[in-house]
């Protein structure tokens, strides 16, 4: 990775097959049962767009100032273990990055990588003189993971 650029991940082990928390991250309508980001606004606005699951589905938000402005689409998807996803913002601030989940079978449980990189725009230079992206956004990757994962487990099988 250059200096032009930046990488965050995270990962969890969820005692769950990949197919179940496949369907819980294919599906955007799905992320306000998990998503770190929420209740970041109580009055976001959120639209939907293309299929409801899977490559071409989108998610645009917007919100106020904690919960921007922006839009997912999912590019990519090998069922039930990757997906890839383009996440552009354009509130706060303009941003572009490549985010990806990777579900991969450890014996009865599932480990989920998220990753998120991106090229370090005049902003995100500005923000890691304070914070790196790393300490910035992997926090919300760790809440997310860990909301993931209770909803999986606590989930009737």
């Amino acid at each position: 990775m250059s200096n032009d650029t930046y990488r965050v991940e995270r990962s969890i082990t969820i005692q769950a097959p990949p197919a179940e928390i496949f369907a819980l991250v294919v599906d955007f309508r799905r992320w306000a049962e998990w998503s770190p980001w929420e209740g970041l606004d109580p009055k976001l606005q959120r639209t939907y767009s293309g299929p409801e699951s899977g490559a071409g589905a989108s998610y645009g938000w917007s919100g106020n100032r904690k919960a921007g402005q922006g839009q997912m689409t999912i590019l990519e998807v090998l069922e039930p273990s990757s997906i890839t996803v383009d996440l552009r913002f354009d509130k706060p601030f303009k941003a572009r990055n490549d985010m990806s989940f990777e579900i991969q079978q450890q014996g009865a449980g599932s480990t989920v990588h998220w990753k998120m990189s991106g090229k370090r725009t005049l902003a995100t230079k500005v923000m890691s003189i304070f914070k790196s992206m790393d300490a910035l956004v992997g926090p919300d990757f760790e809440k997310g993971l860990g909301q993931l994962k209770a909803l999986v487990e606590s989930s009737p099988r």
